[in-house]
């Protein structure tokens, strides 16, 4: 025992949570052979902590001002609570740098030992709080000790009605400890707690679904596309090409071809086959007239005289087309007095086989192999 003031100084350090008799003598001879200057400041700031520290009215958490740091951050997640026992579960939590919601704190837990019920406790301001839509979760952190687990239960019953999303803090086998030295509730809490990694079976199952699903798409867009290829093969190919044939590879031989396919001559000009046959006409003309034998000269001589007398113009006539002598007249002038030429079957057979025939070879699919000579239909 110690006189007067030093003895009620250890007996204030005693009252400190903690603190027992030898710790409080330490800490009070500690403060006797301290600098008094030190000690000074010692008391200004437990009188400072005391005039102008406070809590904060919308979480609980100690605030110089009305409004913590956290609740005054807008960066934070308004959707997320979490519940916590003391303001210095909110630094161990923020510690983590896991979590980006805002706090709840409780200032305690409910111990009936100890005389604590929930009137004592902020559980009313946190209902209030739950009017704000934006909460969705609530994540209750208490300690996993005898009145943390009464609290927690207190308020899971109280909010579960409400509708909001309820959550807790594992509990299990701390990082590094080893199972053998693990009590019986921390290990089952560990089971109970169990994090699933896969779901085996389940999970292989809609993978292979999903595989033969991505087949079957395959499948059919390779169906499609041999559809596709099948009708274009279907449809007018383009035919051998060549200088006389050049009009037939435009556009506008479309329907020339179509008509071509199902025999008739539709790409043919017509003005293209008159000139063809006049000059036909024309070559035949000029080969008679110059190769006139004598016996057709006897031949025409003797028409003429075998020829009645049509009147006396024609009398007078006879005697001068029953002379001997060829005729003299111009080539130009023959062809011109020529009589109509006189076409056989076959050749007007042979004419209408032309235009009713393909006016080329279809080309075929492959490229031209080295060597092989295209054979012109009309030669």
């Amino acid at each position: 025992m110690y006189e007067g003031a030093v003895q009620n100084l250890i007996d204030e350090l005693g009252r400190l949570p903690g603190v027992g008799p030898k710790s409080a003598q330490r800490i009070a001879f500690h403060i006797l052979n301290a600098d008094a200057a030190d000690m000074a400041r010692l008391a200004n700031a437990i009188s400072t902590v005391k005039t102008s520290v406070s809590f904060c009215e919308e979480c609980g958490n100690v605030s110089e001002t009305k409004l913590c740091t956290i609740c005054r951050d807008e960066r934070r997640d308004p959707s997320v609570l979490c519940v916590v026992e003391e303001s210095k579960d909110v630094v161990a939590i923020e510690r983590t740098r896991s979590f980006t919601g805002r706090y709840h704190v409780l200032g305690g837990t409910i111990n009936p030992l100890a005389g604590v019920g929930p009137e004592q406790l902020r559980i009313r301001e946190l209902v209030s709080r739950l009017a704000d839509e934006r909460i969705q979760e609530i994540i209750l952190a208490m300690d996993p000790n005898l009145e943390g687990e009464a609290t927690a239960t207190y308020l899971s019953r109280m909010l579960v009605p409400l509708g909001v999303r309820l959550s807790r803090l594992a509990s299990g086998l701390p990082v590094g400890g080893d199972l053998e030295y693990a009590d019986e509730i921390t290990l089952g809490r560990a089971l109970e707690g169990r994090r699933v990694i896969s779901e085996g079976t389940a999970v292989a199952h809609t993978a292979a679904e999903d595989f033969e699903r991505v087949n079957r798409e395959e499948e059919q867009e390779r169906e499609q596309a041999a559809q596709v290829q099948a009708q274009e093969a279907k449809q007018s190919r383009r035919r051998w090409n060549s200088s006389m044939f050049d009009d037939l590879d435009s556009e506008d031989s479309a329907g020339s071809r179509m008509e071509a396919a199902e025999g008739v001559q539709g790409t043919v000009e017509e003005q293209l086959i008159k000139q063809v046959l006049q000059e036909a006409e024309e070559f035949g003309d000029k080969e008679s007239g110059e190769e006139v034998s004598p016996a057709d000269s006897a031949n025409t001589e003797t028409t003429a005289e075998a020829t009645p007398d049509l009147g006396e113009d024609s009398g007078k006539d006879a005697p001068a087309s029953t002379a001997s002598e060829p005729a003299e007249a111009p080539v130009a002038e023959q062809a011109e007095n020529a009589p109509e030429v006189f076409r056989t079957p076959d050749y007007e057979e042979k004419i209408r086989s032309i235009q009713n025939a393909p006016l080329r070879t279809p080309k075929p699919d492959v490229p031209p192999l080295p060597g092989v000579t295209y054979v012109n239909p009309w030669t």
